[in-house]
């Protein structure tokens, strides 16, 4: 039986929770019913909803804009409703922006990272809403990362738009979910907050098993094979590896103009990492590093999802270029970090934590940095454990 989401719910239930209410609508294009059917156009054509006012996260309200590209707020000029912008000029919604709404519905697909924007945005939203009297409605959505936990646990200081809670880089949560976690344990203000459950889905399913159709929630994240990357392939954006921003594949490929493929290949099938193949490949990105250059590199073919360890595996990729190539590996510079710059590394920020970076420039190995997640892992769980609203295969 296919996966209802929280829009589906709310759809059936004939949108009666916003019924002679004023609605503000946090949401992008990922934002579907199994008809794909756009929470923005039912929305709006609810009979009894007055959705009066747009918020768009990063990217835009139509999901087009580049990464970290800051957007502004306009007029929807379909409806005449305000559009405001939740990255631009301020990630917090502002009273002004509130005034005259009753509620707020956010209804994003999320991908269950840590370093995913659209998270924080939520986390805003809650905080603003609690200090204002507002509720919220999540509309529940699968993770795709079938409720894998993994990855470092992130330092208090370097809370950023990239992480701002000390949650590991694959959470295994629902959007719902952590929603609850942040609202509880880290408002000052806690929202009144309603999270519309999916229907029929399991924290273990993989997203081929929910029968919806994966709408990308970014520009670079066009597939379900991209999002089971990209908890790791994330941290290359922190160095000068070309992740392929500007190519068909995007954080599932990696390289630069001076690497060569076969022998990076060569070293990492070497490793024998579970669940993925490196392939050498050459490619030449339209646009962020590397624009217009050709590249040597690899692609990773994830081969067995159930054994595949993301944040791990990317780690030792990028252990193994600056391995093989120290005249010309670095990191990325803090004043090149297109996200909150301010004497950070940006690899450290999406890491959550300068000792990995100094680790790596010690010669430690992957083992060496990953032996402690676990301890945090089985910490988090219990932490995690009454915000939970659907079933855990396997409570991985």
């Amino acid at each position: 039986m296919s996966v209802r989401t929280g829009l589906d719910v709310l759809a059936v239930q004939g949108f009666d929770r916003l019924k002679g209410r004023r609605i503000g609508l946090v949401t992008n294009p990922s934002a579907v019913d199994r008809h794909l059917r756009s929470a923005y156009h039912l929305l709006r054509n609810a009979p009894g909803v007055k959705l009066a006012a747009l918020f768009a996260p990063e990217h835009g309200l139509a999901g087009a804009a580049p990464d970290a590209e800051r957007i502004g707020s306009m007029t929807d000029p379909r409806t005449g409703l305000p559009v405001y912008s939740l990255y631009g000029e301020t990630y917090r919604p502002t009273p002004e922006m509130l005034d005259d709404l009753d509620a707020l519905v956010f209804d994003i697909q999320d991908v269950g990272a840590r370093y995913y924007t659209f998270t924080w945005t939520l986390s805003y939203v809650l905080e603003v809403a609690g200090e204002n009297g507002l509720e919220v409605i999540v509309l529940d959505r699968p993770n795709p990362l079938n409720g894998r936990i993994d990855g470092p646990p992130l330092e208090p200081h370097l809370s950023s738009f990239v992480g701002r809670f000390p949650v590991p880089v694959c959470h295994g949560l629902t959007l719902g979910e952590l929603a609850q976690m942040m609202n509880l344990l880290w408002n000052g203000f806690p929202a009144d907050l309603t999270v519309v459950r999916c229907e029929n889905y399991r924290r273990g399913m993989a997203w081929e098993d929910t029968g919806l159709v994966w709408i990308p929630p970014s520009p670079n994240m066009p597939h379900v094979s991209t999002a089971r990357q990209y908890p790791g392939a994330c941290l290359v954006e922190g160095t000068n590896l070309s992740e392929g921003r500007g190519t068909a594949l995007p954080f599932e490929i990696v390289g630069a103009p001076w690497i060569d493929g076969d022998e990076l290949a060569a070293a990492l099938n070497a490793q024998d990492w579970p669940g993925v193949r490196f392939r050498p490949i050459s490619f030449r990105p339209s646009a962020s590093k590397w624009a217009g250059l050709d590249c040597g590199g690899v692609q990773a073919h994830v081969l067995d999802n159930a054994v595949w360890r993301p944040v791990e595996t990317w780690l030792s990729v990028i252990l193994t270029v600056r391995r093989l190539y120290p005249a010309h590996f670095a990191w990325l510079p803090p004043a090149a970090a297109g996200v909150e710059p301010g004497g950070v590394y940006h690899f450290d920020r999406l890491a959550g934590s300068e000792q990995i970076r100094a680790q790596i420039e010690a010669g430690a190995e992957v083992s060496d940095i990953s032996g402690t997640w676990p301890v945090f892992w089985r910490e988090f769980k219990t932490q995690r454990k009454p915000f939970l609203l659907y079933e855990n295969d396997d409570d991985n």
